[in-house]
């Protein structure tokens, strides 16, 4: 069976009355939120911006203080599939600069999920402050820089780095010419120089154009990997993070073992030295995953540098002399710390993080210079990404078991004050439910966390149907809450949904994920090298099957990229426990990663080859009975088509398994159109009512 595609549009009505507390939960209602994300505060902390997603309908909004109460800025009024990134004030405030359209693919294609036959592009755009205006083109690309004067924007197209004045008396041209892919071009204080990255392949360099006299000089260049560049207060240094090069043989571990270290450079002469190295291989995950702003992972405030750091196997921040010597921890140990940023005055950082509870996000604040920790936010919601302002105000994001994600201030004594409260009147926060903290054991001892979503009580059958949820990456965490991202915001509501219709829906952070410590993420065997956390699903399973209040042979799995391929790998591996599966964009076969890239994902050599391809569902096809829906995108840029495309000719041939197909042409891995999350989370909703519930 195929599905054909239908376009749902939805409309938020904002302020409108709130709907009967009987009216019935749907797919629509639980996605009908406007999603925050992409905050940036104005150079004075006065003001904030961000990006809504509201159903597919991207644009800025800002706040001012006193109250922040928020403007839509710019308008873009359709489900359109462009996204809207990179939100930038001028050092005035006057204007904020963006880019509009997503990234390209290895063929340089623009995602186009409309399939728009006049195609798409990636844009920066102007948008004065003031707005009762139109936004103004600067030009097609990407990382936007506002020179220090506000009268000219840098950014990166096509490899090369572009200069547009902001009043577009002239168009935009090439800065200099240079070898290698150039990109993050940052001002220097002053406004004559620039910075950036030079990636050569197995290498990178760091270069400072100088206007005035035309003249590229690089910093400290060697073998290694370069990025990340910082400028001095005075113009006068740089200081970036420096990764080993690329060797000619591939590294046969998932993650790369590599060291990393700081150095600073002097930028007339390019000359420079190393201050700190980390003794130690955990550079990837810290010093990569955390990369976009507003979570960069270096800052340089007065005479100490600020930096991600995973030494003691947690994610912390620290700060360091610039001259060097031992870093100086500013978080808490045996936890983890994500989103953050600094004060205006560069004395206190501010971060989001799960100490004291491991299975939220809470706000904390600490000195620059060293000190005690301190949380700020408490209670049973969820808050990140804080962004410092003036006046000892700090802007963020909320959300809790049963609200969206929504902007707010900190309030007295750690309260959250929402400052968009009249976005969410639609949206049925009466009708769901708290999930419960669930823990249980795999079969060797590793202690697994998931979140417990039961249906309503008022639903009296004794044994429900149950389903379980794997969240993609794998290196991400599901919450006890509303989720920071925006495609796991949407995986929470369809959990939520779920359970709203009678299902009890476990979601699982298997081993490979974040939150629980670098041995955790890093846990032996995992994915191509043996599967290891699919122990964790059939302890899942196991913990449901216990229960008296789920029917043990009514068990389904359901999600989304190393969640659809740990779906895949429970229906092949074990259908006569999971009796369905909703699979979307999941990973099938390992090796033809490790065929297509040698050494991606640790895949080395040909026995590397035979254990990726046990260790995927395709090794174990011939015993998968049970009935699947396939999902996916044709221009997925994460997981190629072919994964969903081979596999499904696989069981055609076998013939033992009921399939179903539903497809989008033109969409990517995280669906750009909210039209097709509607679609797909219906037809997932539909597949388990007909194959779980009856």
């Amino acid at each position: 069976m195929k599905f054909t595609s239908t376009l749902f549009v939805i409309i938020l009505l904002f302020g409108a009355a709130i709907l009967p507390a009987d009216t019935p939960l749907t797919v629509e209602r639980l996605l009908s939120s406007p999603f925050p994300s992409s905050m940036v505060a104005s150079n004075d902390g006065e003001r904030v911006g961000w990006v809504f997603n509201d159903q597919g309908k991207r644009n800025i909004w800002i706040g001012q203080g006193p109250d922040f109460k928020p403007v839509q800025l710019t308008h873009y009024n359709n489900d359109d599939g462009q996204e809207l990134t990179a939100p930038l004030f001028s050092k005035d405030g006057s204007f904020i600069i963006y880019v509009r359209g997503g990234d390209p693919n290895g063929k340089q294609e623009i995602p186009n999920p409309l399939s728009d036959p006049k195609g798409a592009k990636q844009e920066v755009w102007l948008m004065p402050a003031a707005g009762n205006t139109e936004p103004k083109l600067l030009g097609e690309g990407s990382e936007p820089n506002i020179s220090p004067d506000g009268k000219q924007v840098v950014f990166a197209k096509d490899g090369k780095i572009m200069i547009v004045p902001v009043d577009t008396s002239k168009a935009a041209s090439t800065v200099f010419g240079a070898r290698g892919k150039s990109s993050d071009p940052q001002w220097s204080p002053d406004g004559s120089k620039i910075s950036f990255v030079s990636d050569r392949g197995d290498h990178s360099y760091i270069g400072v154009y100088d206007f005035q006299k035309q003249k590229i000089t690089w910093l400290c260049a060697g073998v290694d990997r370069d990025f990340n560049a910082l400028w001095s207060a005075d113009g006068k240094r740089i200081a970036f993070i420096r990764f080993p090069g690329t060797p000619e043989a591939p590294g046969s571990d998932i993650e790369p073992q590599i060291p990393f270290s700081i150095w600073i450079a002097d930028v007339d002469s390019g000359t420079g030295k190393q201050i700190w190295e980390s003794k130690d291989t955990t550079a990837v995950f810290g010093q990569t995953f955390y990369l976009e702003p507003p979570d960069r992972v270096f800052w340089w405030t007065g005479n100490r540098l600020v930096f991600y750091w995973e030494g003691d196997g947690w994610m912390r921040i620290y700060s360091i002399s610039e001259s060097g010597g031992t870093p100086t921890p500013l978080t808490p140990a045996n936890c983890e710390a994500e989103h953050a940023s600094i004060s205006p005055d560069h004395t206190t950082l501010f971060f989001d993080s799960n100490c004291n509870d491991i299975d939220r996000r809470h706000i904390w604040q600490t000195p620059i210079q060293g000190g005690t920790p301190k949380q700020i936010t408490t209670g049973k919601g969820l808050e990140w990404n804080p962004t410092a302002l003036t006046g000892n105000k700090l802007f963020l994001i909320s959300s809790t078991a049963t609200r969206p994600a929504a902007p707010a201030t900190l309030g007295s004594a750690g309260s959250v004050q929402l400052v968009t409260q009249d976005l969410l009147t639609d949206f049925p926060t009466t009708g769901l439910t708290e999930p419960q903290q669930a823990i249980f054991k795999a079969a060797d001892g590793l202690q697994i966390h998931g979140q417990l979503f039961l249906p309503p009580a008022s639903q009296t059958k004794t044994r429900h149907p149950a389903v379980i949820f794997m969240h993609g990456g794998p290196i991400r965490e599901m919450l006890l809450g509303f989720h920071y991202m925006g495609y796991y915001h949407n995986t929470y509501a369809m959990n939520q949904y779920l359970a709203s219709k009678g299902y009890v829906v476990l979601s699982v952070n298997y081993r490979s994920g974040i939150g629980y410590g670098r041995a955790f993420r890093t846990a032996p065997h995992q994915g191509p090298k043996g599967a290891s956390e699919y122990q964790d699903i059939l302890a899942a399973a196991k913990y449901l099957q216990l229960r008296e209040d789920v029917n043990p042979q009514k068990i389904g799995l359901w999600g989304g990229s190393y969640g659809g391929y740990l779906t895949a790998l429970g229906l092949a591996r074990n259908s006569d426990i999971f009796a369905a599966g909703v699979d979307l964009h999941g990973v099938h076969d390992w090796s033809y990663w490790g065929k297509q890239a040698p050494g991606v994902w640790g895949i080395v050599g040909d026995e590397g080859l035979r254990m990726a391809f046990t260790s995927s569902p395709v090794a174990s096809v011939e015993f998968w009975t049970s009935p699947v829906l396939f999902i996916h995108g044709d221009d997925d840029r994460n997981v190629d088509f072919i994964e969903t495309t081979d596999i499904v000719q696989r069981l055609r041939a076998l013939n033992r398994a009921h399939i179903e197909i539903l497809t989008f042409p033109d969409e990517v891995h995280d669906f750009l159109l909210h039209s097709h999350f509607v679609q797909a989370y219906n037809a997932t909703a539909d597949f388990f009512d007909r194959f779980l519930a009856k």
